[in-house]
């Protein structure tokens, strides 16, 4: 085998996980292809030491830590394919390589795909958001709108009350609330609104106003969006675990995934998508790895 682990994935807890291999003396190979979901959030919060910091600049400190340790190697590539083979496995990548491993660690993220809406995507991560959180605290006694609708809306507006009085629900179409609901949401002065929506304006991805279909336009200080996800990339159908409900990599407390000798952690794994979380993911997956290893060959 070419090394002891691949990782597939180079962000919070593939870095996570490479540091620990990496002081546990083992030959690791990260690929990654240089694109987190993350990549348009200006600042990162509720993670102890880089409360404020850019993201790009947490990676770009953890990676340098990273690359110290001379067993970890590094490859700004993308992989394409993954196979299990006799004692372990065997990843292609982008530009035609492939290396082979005992163990791989997927800390590969998720993709987010956002409603079609004007404006939208260029407000993601920035004041189009998804956690209060990670950016709840910022936008704090701002009048702010919520795009969803239905139980998850009415379960998000309980939970941003706290830090939001002067909500508004855009359901961008039908109301989806129980009565129950419906009451309980106009009890705490929680506008719903279910005209169509098309267009959010913007100045560099800092929200304005929010434009409806019937002409109106309402000036919001931020929204809260819940994006449909799915995986970076199919490996549960070439590995052979399993995805949950939620289309997470389904996976124990020791981040191993249903198929022997794979791991998983990070964002892939768990919708708690906050930097303290997923970094610690990544360490308990490469303790776990390693201690595998460790037992296989004692």
């Amino acid at each position: 085998m070419d090394f002891d682990v691949i990782i597939i994935g180079g962000s919070y807890a593939g870095l996570s996980a490479a540091l620990t291999l990496g002081r546990s003396t083992r030959n690791v190979l990260v690929i990654d292809a240089g694109k987190p979901c993350n990549r348009q959030t200006p600042h990162s919060h509720n993670f102890l030491t880089h409360d404020g910091d850019r993201p790009a600049e947490i990676s770009k400190a953890a990676k340098a830590e990273v690359i110290k340790y001379p067993t970890v190697k590094f490859l700004n590539v993308k992989a394409d394919s993954a196979e299990q083979i006799e004692g372990g496995f065997s990843v292609r990548l982008e530009d035609g390589q492939y290396f082979t491993s005992r163990k791989i660690l997927l800390a590969t993220g998720l993709k987010d795909t956002l409603p079609d809406i004007k404006g939208l995507a260029a407000c993601w991560a920035i004041s189009a958001i998804h956690c209060p959180y990670c950016h709840g605290y910022e936008v704090k006694n701002e009048k702010i709108a919520l795009l969803m609708n239905g139980d998850h809306a009415f379960e998000m507006a309980k939970n941003l009350h706290l830090w939001n009085k002067d909500l508004t629900i855009l359901t961008n179409g039908k109301s989806e609330f129980t009565a129950e609901q419906g009451e309980k949401l106009k009890s705490k002065s929680i506008t719903v609104l279910e005209e169509e929506i098309i267009e959010l304006e913007h100045q560099n991805g800092e929200l304005e106003n929010i434009v409806f279909k019937n002409g109106e336009k309402v000036a919001f200080k931020a929204i809260y969006v819940k994006p449909e996800i799915e995986q970076q990339v199919n490996f549960n159908e070439q590995l052979g675990f399993e995805l949950t409900d939620l289309k997470t990599i389904k996976v124990n407390e020791q981040q191993q995934t249903t198929a022997k000798g794979v791991y998983a952690a990070g964002d892939c794994a768990t919708l708690f998508r906050s930097l303290p979380i997923v970094t610690a993911a990544g360490t308990m997956a490469a303790v776990m790895i390693n201690k595998e290893l460790i037992s296989e060959d004692f």
